[in-house]
């Protein structure tokens, strides 16, 4: 009788494991999912990186510049606001009053993803090592494992806004688009700049 009540131990040890080891599976794979949605929020203006996501510019002559912002989505306003705002700052940084718009592009490039989805199934053994002060017992038990996958499918579109700029010092010239680079900057810069 004692062995059958080891046995019985063992199986409810065994379920009690297993029922720990997915909810620890579950709790990890939501752990994921919000670290993602997390990282996913970030603002988009920033420096490009190396996906060339984020603002960058050109000098083409000591007071000409070519400014780009791209980003996913499509958006066309903010791209626009976030060249904007570039080019205000960078004409700061330049100790220059104002900047006049020469030329400006958008583009927006769309891609459609298809949904599908993925499911599956696996089994295995695990070997379990079982220690007692009398020794110790190496046994194998069936292990199976599933999993699920689903993509709804979305347009991917990136955004992306050129701008040429030539930045002047003092009185603002009236004709053109031309811009008070501090007045674009207060309006333009994003929240978390607001310190």
């Amino acid at each position: 009788m004692k062995k059958t009540t080891t046995a019985t131990q063992k199986t409810a040890r065994w379920q009690d494991t297993t029922v720990l080891s997915q909810i620890l599976q579950i709790g990890a794979l939501l752990l994921v999912a919000w670290a993602l949605t997390a990282c996913s929020s970030a603002s988009p203006y920033r420096a490009a990186d190396g996906s060339g996501f984020g603002y960058s510019e050109r000098k083409i002559t000591d007071n000409h510049y070519r400014v780009n912002f791209k980003a996913r989505g499509d958006n066309t306003t903010l791209a626009m606001d976030y060249a904007l705002l570039r080019a205000s700052e960078l004409t700061l940084e330049q100790e220059y009053d104002w900047f006049q718009v020469v030329n400006r592009e958008t583009f927006v490039n769309r891609e459609r993803v298809s949904s599908g989805s993925s499911f599956g199934a696996g089994a295995g053994y695990e070997t379990i090592r079982d220690c007692t002060p009398l020794g110790c017992r190496v046994y194998r038990r069936p292990v199976r494992s599933y999993h699920m996958g689903i993509a709804l499918g979305d347009d991917r579109s990136v955004v992306e806004t050129v701008l040429e700029v030539r930045m002047g010092r003092g009185v603002r010239p009236e004709e053109g688009q031309t811009f008070d680079a501090r007045e674009v900057y207060n309006n333009l810069k994003p929240e978390s700049s607001n310190g």
